[in-house]
């Protein structure tokens, strides 16, 4: 459980509950993630870290428990492996401009300082001058710089990533990680689901251990020891996991 305190808390977990395909995959999670916060939810495979996310985006209605966040906040979710169909005649900007939707509606006309705005968040992930281009020629990695402009767009106090450097190049990697100061200093709340445990010490305050339960919440180097990450192991082998990334680990 989190124990810091003297910040407030966008998003708040009251004995929540989540099923994937019928089955709980997610359970009893109470806890709260902090205001301006960075959080990393980490676990072995099938230990219900996208199915949170999915939770907390809203996209999981049919939960038990309950979720309580502050309404004043844009939330912006940035799902893995995002479905986009690569083929599909949009340019860039086009792809970028749907983080404007809360201010113009999908079919909303974009204003001058929208296009501002849209250049301005390709320039800050490393694509200024390519609003023109279209989204099948992009790689993956530039792809991912894309998502990351429309998450900029989007204003949001919430912001989750789920496993956002997945098969992208190091340089990419090392690109979009470098937001997430901007983000903590604008005292915005990243909430992402992460492989890489070196990233998660080198870029985030808490981390939230996942194994299907809460196995540990709280600080990174507090959550990232030895023994919670064997707990993790051996729960994620009770459920006939060969549980990779802990061993890894």
């Amino acid at each position: 459980m989190s124990t810091t305190s003297g910040r407030g808390s966008p998003l708040v977990l009251h004995d929540l509950t989540v099923s994937h395909r019928g089955h709980p995959a997610v359970h009893h999670l109470s806890g709260r993630f902090l205001s301006g916060g960075l959080t990393a939810v980490v676990g072995p495979n099938g230990a219900g870290k996208s199915t949170l996310l999915a939770a907390l985006a809203g996209s999981r209605p049919d939960h038990q428990g309950r979720i309580h966040r502050d309404p004043a906040l844009r939330l912006a979710w940035l799902p893995q492996a995002a479905a986009i169909e690569r083929g599909f005649p949009m340019r860039v900007q086009e792809l970028v401009s749907l983080g404007l939707w809360h201010r113009r509606g999908i079919f909303g006309r974009l204003r001058s300082e929208d296009h501002a705005g849209i250049e301005q968040a390709l320039a800050a992930v490393g694509l200024a001058g390519c609003g023109r281009r279209w989204i099948g020629e992009l790689s993956a990695g530039q792809l991912q710089r894309v998502l990351f402009a429309r998450v900029l767009l989007q204003d949001a106090g919430v912001i989750l990533l789920d496993e956002p450097f997945n098969a992208i190049d190091a340089r990419t990697t090392a690109d979009l990680l470098a937001l997430l100061p901007r983000w903590r200093s604008e005292g915005r709340t990243v909430i992402a689901v992460l492989h890489d445990l070196d990233q998660v010490r080198a870029h985030f305050d808490e981390v939230l251990l996942l194994a299907r339960e809460a196995i540990a919440w709280g600080p990174a180097g507090e959550v990232l020891r030895a023994e919670p990450l064997f707990r993790a192991r051996q729960m994620a082998e009770a459920w006939d996991e060969q549980a990779p990334w802990c061993r890894a680990a």
